[in-house]
């Protein structure tokens, strides 16, 4: 397992912990563990959620330019399939996602938080695609789930500004899910943001997994295509649970004993 990238698993929520000091730079190393730690998430059953995590002053300040520098084109022709890969990987977990955001997500960081379902923030943090300020432009997803969560014109201001979001903004414009207080939460040193993340991500261990993974693929997969094509994914994907004990308890469960007290095996 990379020493920068781990996955810890507790109580069936996975967490992806970014870990290279002081700002969490994404160079080589970084983006390959994500890509590890992304699939150990994926094939793990005893993970039912996942977080992402940078620690508690910095979620991730973005690519690692010292190492971008002296790249030339065909460097970075060969290089920018990994930048696509990782977060791709991120993705494409069929599980529920949550990026727990503290001090700055900038740049990659940004969009490795672009990537998760949902978006907790602290309330000082920062978000941001500051690229342009480099001469380039986000190139490992930002222009493209950017755009799809806070409309192209939004995405399009923060992109060609390269400026920071605060986490208030965020919050208003759908960028982040919730933004929390550094004073709420538990005040036995755990991080308040990492244990709102926790609290999102805790009712979904012990549900219908392959129904959720179904749930987040209809979604996913539906945005890409045409109405009628997403239709199809969905009925698709609906109809395959019928192949899952999970539904059949589900249904008797609500039948013999009303909605919201059935137990699933996740199967």
């Amino acid at each position: 397992m990379s020493q920068v990238v781990r996955l810890e698993v507790e109580d069936g929520i996975g967490v992806i912990r970014l870990d290279r000091p002081p700002m969490n730079a994404l160079n080589d190393e970084m983006q390959h563990g994500l890509i590890a730690a992304s699939q150990e998430a994926t094939e793990r059953k005893d993970v039912a959620a996942v977080i992402v995590y940078g620690g508690a002053k910095v979620f991730a300040a973005g690519a690692d330019i010292k190492q971008m520098v002296d790249m030339s084109y065909t460097d970075m022709a060969d290089h920018s399939l990994l930048l696509q890969d990782f977060t791709r990987a991120l993705a494409r977990i069929p599980k529920p996602t949550v990026a727990a955001i503290t001090g700055y997500a900038l740049g990659g960081g940004c969009e490795v938080a672009l990537a998760c379902d949902f978006r907790i923030a602290a309330r000082g943090a920062r978000l941001g695609q500051p690229e342009i300020l480099l001469g380039i432009i986000p190139g490992a997803g930002g222009t493209q789930r950017l755009a799809r969560l806070v409309g192209p014109a939004r995405a399009k201001d923060i992109i060609f500004t390269g400026r920071f979001v605060d986490a208030d903004e965020a919050l208003a414009i759908g960028l982040v899910d919730q933004v929390v207080d550094l004073e709420d939460g538990p005040h036995d040193g755990a991080d308040p943001v990492l244990a709102a993340a926790r609290r999102m991500m805790k009712r979904y261990a012990g549900g219908p997994a392959y129904a959720v993974r179904a749930a987040k693929e209809a979604i996913d997969s539906g945005l890409e295509v045409d109405l009628q094509s997403g239709l199809e994914i969905e009925r698709m994907l609906f109809t395959s649970l019928f192949a899952t004990r999970d539904r059949e308890t589900g249904m008797r469960s609500f039948v013999e004993n009303g909605p919201g007290k059935a137990t699933f095996e996740g199967a």
